[in-house]
This record gives structure tokens, C-alpha cells and sequence, in this order.
């Protein structure tokens, strides 16, 4: 290997996220033009960012609006670049909302609508249903953030206290022909799943989201259980006549980006293996499991023979009780909790990072951990179990000076998780 540990898993990042880059991807699934208009709508942490691909490759007539998260943005000419709040929604994303639903109004079949969506647009475009307001979408969003349910059974109960989500837009948008191109952001690139499926469809129902509200404890306000047991919740099924011709592709996701890193790896002389692109569950657990393999890897060489670099995607949640103020996302806990569990041990480097360049509330990735993380939080003054136990991440690594800072990447596969053992 001819980079240092943390040079080495910087540039099996950069690898992963170059391989769900906007342009290469779009590039690859462009629509044939339509006779009449098109129109592109979209949402999402990588919206901009696709939406500024698609202008460069796409050779006709063009018009629309994205929706995307409040921060730098990239420039387009022709489709607008609206913003709103993540992982809270706001004013702005009704706005955002209101004006991609306006934008599919009255087209033909001669028109294309072109959805561009990835993850985070579920936050990005609030729309409440009439009798529930801005608000109560935003108890919702809080009380799924703090759940700790995976984001396939938050967005069951999302996509039923909206106008938009669960295939609302691309209903509104018939008859036209619409095409949904995905960056995909969740365990196992359910389409349907990435940004609550807002022009993807699919068999979940109102039923369901009060099934996961009461498994997982959820205190929510009583407008919004009233609606869901109105009958006025369910969204289009899939087999609508409405979405008949309908097209989606997921153009980019971590398992592709995961084969990318691994390719690097082996580019420059280390053998790489990738556990899982769909793992999901509580961070600090999640961490404590591939703590126990690098370890395992390390002392015995089994069940890898080092060296190596294991690599895993996916996304695990916090569940955050009430009252708690620490900082920090879900790979930060993960590396947190990883770090304790390899303190003092030699050969073991860890990076665990977002790929859409923020984990959690701060301008971080994630973080970098090896065996002599713990003793420089130690040094530092900073409690290394303390600050896991109030979810804290981010200022333990901030302590320790092994946060990892590469800026918003313009896309967005979640988790990236590589483990170097030598």
C-alpha cells in the first residue's frame, strides 16, 4: 500500500462517491426527447447537483424546478434550484412543494416530465394533507428521527401524511410521460423508498403507518392519527391507470459505489471485501459488530486474511431519548462506538462517513478512528463512553481531531464504512 492509512481510506471515499457522480449516471439513462414540452421536477441532497448533469446533456427545450437542502448549491441556467430544510422541514419546502406540484399541472401526452431524486427529499418537501399542518409534519419528521426505525418503515408513515410522497406527484403529473431517475439512498434501492417515493407508488397504506407508529411508541398529534384512520390517507396503488407507461431507473446506489472502493483498494496492492450495501440497525451496535471483525481479523486472521480493507454500506439509525443534545450523525456514533472497542489495538484504521459529505447537524462526514483514538479523546480531556452515551459524537472527534471534513459531494448513496487491517 503506498498511502498512509488515512490518505489510503480518504481515496476509497473519494472512488465511492465519484461512482454515483450526477453526470456519469445521467448520462447513461437519458430519455428519448418528447414532442412536446419537458419539464423536470426533482428533490433531494443531490438535486442540484443532478439537475445541473441533466442540463448539460440534454439537447432540446427544457423548463422545471428541484427541490434542494439549504447550503451551497450547484448553478443551473434553465431549471430552477429551489431550497428548504433538512432534516427538519420548513416554509420553504411547502413552497418547494407547492410549485413542483403546479409545474405537472395540465400536460399532455406529447410532454415529459423528468424526476430527478435522491435521498433526503422526504424532509426537502413537506406537504400536509388538508385539517394537518406545517407543524404536525414536522412532529412527525422529529419523532421517526428520534425512533430509531429504519427509513424503510419512516417512510411508510411519511408517504400518508403528504400530498406528494407515495407516487402523489407523478399521479398529478398524468398523462404525461414521466421518467424518475434515482440516486438511491437506501438499504436494498427500493425506489419507492428514496425520498418517500414521491412519483413511485407502491402497496403500502395507511394501515401499515399506524402499525409502525404503534410499534415503535410514537406519540403523535392527534390531527395527524385522525387522518390516517380518515381513509383519506392511502395513496394511488401502483396499478393506477395513471401510471401506466411510467418509467423509473436508479441510476446510482452503494452497492455500485461500495464495487468502486473496492476496485480502488485492490488498485493499489490490498485485497478488499464488502460485507453488506443494505446493513441497518442501532450505529453504536452496528459498530460493536465490525469492531468485532477487524479485531477478530486482526488477532487471528480470520474470518479475512489481512491485509485487508473491509468495506459496508447501508444505514443504521440513533434512537435518541428525550431530552438529549449531543451532536453528532449516525457514522459518527458508529466510529464511536467502534473506537472503544479497538482502544489500544495496532493495525486497525477506520473511516466512516455520509456520502453526501454531512453526518448529522454539523459540516462533517464522519469521523476517523484507529486503536489510538480513545487515548487522544483521553488526552483531550474528552470522555470517550460519555459522550456515546448522550449521543455526542461529534464533539468527542472533535476532541480527538479525527473528524473528516471533505464538504457536501453533491450526491448521496448513505453510509460508507471501510475498515483497513494490516
Amino acid at each position: 500500500m503506498s498511502l498512509e492509512p488515512r490518505a489510503f481510506l480518504t481515496s476509497l471515499f473519494e472512488a465511492a462517491v465519484k461512482a454515483a457522480d450526477p453526470l456519469t449516471a445521467i448520462r447513461a439513462h437519458l430519455p428519448e426527447r418528447p414532442k412536446g414540452r419537458t419539464i423536470v421536477v426533482g428533490a433531494g441532497k443531490a438535486a442540484s447537483q443532478m439537475a445541473a448533469a441533466f442540463e448539460n446533456l440534454w439537447d432540446g427545450p427544457l423548463e422545471g424546478a428541484v427541490v434542494a437542502r439549504h447550503g451551497p448549491v450547484a448553478v443551473c441556467e434553465r431549471i430552477r434550484v429551489l431550497q428548504s430544510a433538512h432534516p427538519v422541514p420548513d416554509e420553504a419546502g411547502l413552497a418547494g412543494s407547492a410549485e413542483l406540484l403546479r409545474l405537472v399541472e395540465g400536460l399532455t401526452p406529447d410532454d415529459l416530465v423528468v424526476a430527478l431524486i435522491s435521498g433526503g427529499g422526504s424532509s426537502l418537501l413537506p406537504a400536509p394533507p388538508a385539517g394537518l399542518s406545517l407543524e404536525d409534519e414536522i412532529v412527525v419528521n422529529r419523532a421517526l428521527l428520534a425512533s430509531g426505525a429504519p427509513i424503510s418503515a419512516m417512510n411508510v408513515v411519511r408517504k400518508h401524511v403528504s400530498r406528494i410522497k407515495s407516487g402523489r406527484l407523478a399521479f398529478a403529473a398524468a398523462p404525461a410521460r414521466l421518467v424518475s431517475l434515482i440516486v438511491s439512498d437506501v438499504p436494498g434501492d427500493n425506489p419507492a423508498f428514496v425520498a418517500s417515493g414521491p412519483t413511485i407508488a407502491d402497496f403500502s397504506t395507511a394501515q401499515d403507518a399506524l402499525a409502525i407508529i404503534a410499534r415503535y411508541g410514537l406519540a403523535l398529534p392527534e390531527p395527524v392519527m385522525r387522518h390516517l384512520r380518515s381513509g383519506q390517507a392511502d395513496a394511488p396503488r401502483p396499478d393506477h391507470p395513471a401510471f401506466a407507461g411510467q418509467a423509473h431507473h436508479v441510476i446510482a446506489s452503494a452497492g455500485v459505489s461500495l464495487e468502486a472502493a473496492a476496485a480502488r483498494a485492490r488498485s493499489l496492492g490490498v485485497e478488499a471485501v464488502i460485507l453488506s450495501d443494505a446493513i441497518e440497525g442501532e450505529a453504536r451496535d452496528i459498530g460493536r459488530m465490525h469492531a468485532a471483525i477487524a479485531r477478530e481479523t486482526a488477532a487471528r486472521g480470520r474470518p479475512f486474511t489481512k491485509p485487508i480493507v473491509i468495506l459496508s454500506g447501508g444505514e443504521t439509525t440513533v434512537t435518541i431519548p428525550p431530552g438529549a443534545q449531543g451532536k453528532g450523525g449516525r457514522n459518527s456514533e458508529f466510529l464511536l462506538s467502534f473506537a472503544l472497542d479497538i482502544d489500544g489495538i495496532d493495525g486497525i484504521h477506520a473511516l466512516a462517513a455520509d456520502t453526501d459529505g454531512i453526518d448529522g447537524s454539523e459540516d462533517n462526514a464522519g469521523a476517523f478512528a484507529d486503536g489510538g483514538t480513545i487515548h487522544r479523546m483521553r488526552t483531550a480531556g474528552a470522555d470517550a463512553r460519555a459522550h456515546l452515551a448522550r449521543h455526542d459524537a461529534w464533539s468527542a472527534f472533535c476532541a480527538s481531531g479525527d473528524l473528516f471534513v471533505p464538504g457536501p459531494t453533491g450526491t448521496n448513496v448513505n453510509d460508507f464504512r471501510a475498515l483497513l487491517i494490516r
